[in-house]
């Protein structure tokens, strides 16, 4: 499967498991490497069961994605900076968008708003297919040009 599909069975959120495949590749190993990690998180709060805005799983999976995220932003970033990627700005705006709604989830499970599971759910399934395969393939040849692998 290339991506997830948001299915509704009774009301309940029924999402399926992202598969990693290369139509996800940006021709970095280690950007590849990173966009692999964070899809299996999102996987884990996919395949958890029950998931409730007070379960453990999905605030401890949120906080490891936000703190990953971080981290593979910044090396996003570094290689744009490195190579002047003429788009750096907007990639860099759309990094600190995701990082700020993440935040806002944190802060929605901290006031137990029952939706937040499913608006996590859905959100970081579009933003991050959204986000690897339209935003990222944008530098995809311009990084494979400079000699990145």
């Amino acid at each position: 499967m290339l991506y997830a599909t948001n299915n509704y069975d009774n009301e309940d959120f029924i999402m399926e498991k992202i598969i990693w495949n290369e139509s996800f590749s940006v021709g970095v190993l280690e950007l590849d490497k990173q966009h692999k990690k964070l899809l299996k998180m999102l996987n884990k709060i996919i395949e958890a069961k029950n998931i409730s805005v007070d379960s453990e799983a999905i605030s401890d999976v949120l906080t490891e994605m936000t703190k990953y995220a971080e981290y593979h932003f910044k090396t996003e970033e570094r290689y744009m900076i490195k190579y002047n990627y003429p788009n750096y700005a907007i990639h860099e705006n759309e990094h600190k968008e995701f990082l700020r709604q993440t935040a806002n989830f944190c802060i929605d499970v901290t006031e137990h708003k029952e939706s937040t599971p499913t608006e996590i759910l859905s959100y970081l399934e579009a933003w991050l297919i959204n986000h690897i395969l339209k935003s990222d393939m944008k530098y995809k040849s311009f990084v494979n040009k400079k000699g990145l692998k």
